[in-house]
């Protein structure tokens, strides 16, 4: 992603650097505070190194899956780091992969991602120092903006290089951070009584136009 170079796989400088790049990148938007803050980038951290691990480091899913692979895409060279971008081959895109149409999707999501963390996480700063429930900006149109960043990031790097384990990982870490807003739900609320609850009924949680209450209930 940040270096081209003719040796695909083994390079684990350039798992080490990216990494370093995207979880800093992503430290200095979101800015954790608390323990819930520390909790919920470390998962997302986790995710980062286990990408860029099978991206550039070993290529565990192209392995696992080779015999699967080769019998069905009999003409590609699974071990060329291009064939990694496994949707752009699966459906058929034969140019570039890097200008295929899921990998420009990945950076359009990637990068809204990155601005709602951007966002959200200086107004939520602001409010908690004000004493203040959180309600302008991203958090006017749902009330966890910064989890939302987090999967929009999440979900962009799966559609440019799905691996094994990062599928595997991306429900679990969708679950963690619905329960952490469940959490802060309840400390809101605990704080701020029927202030938050009103904001609670006009604002959804996670999908803009979706009205709800509290989490897991209409």
């Amino acid at each position: 992603m940040l270096v081209e170079i003719e040796s695909p796989y083994g390079l684990w400088s350039l798992v080490i650097i990216n990494s370093l790049v995207f979880i800093i990148f992503a430290f200095s938007f979101a800015g954790p505070r608390i323990h819930r803050d520390w909790r919920s980038f470390g998962a997302f951290s986790a995710f980062i190194v286990a990408l860029f691990t099978e991206m550039y480091g070993f290529p565990l899913t192209i392995y696992l899956l080779s015999g699967w692979l080769e019998s069905r895409y009999p003409d590609i060279d699974f071990m060329d780091h291009d064939a990694g971008h496994l949707l752009e081959v699966m459906f058929g895109w034969g140019g570039d992969p890097h200008f295929g149409p899921f990998h420009i999707a990945s950076y359009i999501v990637i990068f809204a991602g990155f601005v709602l963390l951007a966002r959200s996480w200086g107004i939520l700063y602001e409010a908690q120092r004000r004493g203040e429930i959180a309600a302008s900006g991203p958090y006017a149109w749902v009330r966890h903006p910064q989890y939302v960043g987090f999967i929009a990031i999440m979900t962009g790097f799966l559609l440019q290089w799905p691996t094994l384990l990062t599928l595997a990982m991306f429900p679990v870490l969708v679950y963690m951070y619905v329960r952490l807003a469940r959490r802060e739900e309840r400390d809101a609320i605990a704080q701020f009584g029927a202030e938050y609850r009103r904001y609670m009924e006009s604002v959804p949680a996670f999908l803009p136009g979706v009205r709800r209450g509290p989490l897991g209930a209409p």
